[in-house]
Formats: structure tokens, sequence, C-alpha cells
């Protein structure tokens, strides 16, 4: 799955990294790649809530790290090892907000690229 918009996001990411390192909270990477989205000029929606769908009950709660144009989900985590359910989380997300497109980024890796995963429905 390769597409001009997650390639976008990828590139900010890896800015966003380059410039930070690894080593922070997640919360600090968020901040920082929604902030260079922006100077991107895309469009981007930080903590989205979605709602889950269960036997046609709407339940509140959930948020999504980052919406880009619409389209995008992106997961944002800073840990040594990322944890299998966090695939998981992320194919929820998908089927919760009918979209078809997501990444999971980690920026603990030394070089982003082995954090970033591409997922898709």
């Amino acid at each position: 799955m390769s597409d001009q918009l997650t390639e976008k996001i990828i590139g900010a990411a890896i800015e966003v990294h380059r410039i930070l390192g690894p080593g922070l909270l997640e919360s600090i990477y968020e901040e920082a790649l929604w902030h260079e989205l922006g100077l991107r000029d895309i469009d981007c929606e930080r903590q989205k809530e979605v709602d889950v769908i269960y036997k046609g009950h709407v339940i509140k709660g959930q948020r999504l790290d980052l919406l880009v144009a619409g389209e995008v989900v992106v997961e944002l985590k800073a840990v040594a090892k990322l944890p299998d359910v966090a695939t998981a989380q992320v194919l929820s997300y998908l089927k919760a907000t009918g979209l078809k497109r997501a990444l999971l980024i980690n920026f603990s890796h030394s070089r982003l690229v082995d954090g970033i995963k591409r997922i898709s429905l």
C-alpha cells in the first residue's frame, strides 16, 4: 500500500524524528507531527473522537491520535517494543471509522523507517 498522502505523512514523521530523535513521550511526537503536517499544509485533526458501535449501541470515548485529511488514521507509539495489540488497536480504529488506511508509527526506533507499519483493510 503506497500512496501520495501516506508518503507525505511518513516524510513529515521522519522530519520530526530527525529533529527530536527517539526517547520522548508519545504526546510530544503527536504534537510535533501535528505541527509538521500543518507546516506542510496537510489537514490533520488531533485526538479525534470516534464512536464504537456495539449491537447498535453507540459507545463514546475512543480517540485517534491523528486523523489526516479525513482519510488516514495515524497511531503513534514511543515504546521499545511494539506490543501485538497495537496492530489490533489500529484495525479496530479502521473498522470504527469506516476508513481503509492507517499508519502505526513507533518513534522509539533509532531509524524511524524501522518503526513504520502500514495497515489497510
